[in-house]
């Protein structure tokens, strides 16, 4: 049973690893940002660099709209999709090409929002914008919520730039990815009985 259990984490450590390093941007429906924190009205360093990333990938025409998404912790008076298109609006993105989609507090409340918000116009094709240590668990939420997504790490994110936070953000990942494998393998299943 150790072993297993050893096995599996160590195989989600070197998913996590292998795709942090793959950048897939390419023409998609739209840029989806995933949030992170913000302190008074204003983008903590993470959120920054990620929303930086999407501005990027908007400019070179990638899509023709983010979807900015992360909801409200304890004590906050705003969002953080809220703060993220405030922030895009201020770089010229315009705001009618910015989608908020604040309600959800995890990656997969934020991701289920999201396809339901695409699902609605028909949309389906995706770049997941998060810092790399996150791609592979975001991968599998897309694979869940049925979304043709593609993986664009940040390059210059903080936590990146901290090798003791980033190992701790990794090894975390580790015991996250494999709920994450459980829940992409049971969606289609359950999606599959509904149509029954």
């Amino acid at each position: 049973m150790l072993l297993t259990a050893a096995t599996v984490y160590t195989v989600a450590l070197v998913m996590v690893l292998v795709v942090s390093q793959q950048d897939q941007r390419r023409p998609v429906d739209a840029i989806v940002v995933l949030g992170a924190a913000q302190y008074n009205g204003r983008p903590s360093p993470v959120l920054r660099a990620r929303l930086n990333h999407a501005l990027h990938l908007y400019r070179e025409g990638h899509a023709p709209r983010i979807i900015v998404t992360g909801g409200m912790g304890r004590g906050d008076t705003t969002s953080e999709a809220t703060v993220g298109r405030q922030f895009l609006v201020t770089h010229g993105v315009p705001s009618r090409a910015v989608v908020v989609q604040a309600q959800g507090r995890s990656t997969q409340a934020s991701m289920t929002a999201v396809a339901e918000w695409l699902e609605q116009r028909r949309l389906h094709r995706v770049i997941l914008v998060s810092d790399p240590f996150h791609m592979f668990r975001l991968r599998l939420e897309a694979q869940r919520t049925n979304l043709e997504a593609y993986t664009s790490p940040t390059e210059d994110s903080p936590i990146s730039d901290n090798p003791v936070l980033e190992l701790r953000y990794l090894f975390a990942e580790g015991f996250k990815i494999p709920v994450a494998w459980v829940r992409a393998a049971i969606s289609p299943l359950t999606s599959h009985s509904r149509s029954l």
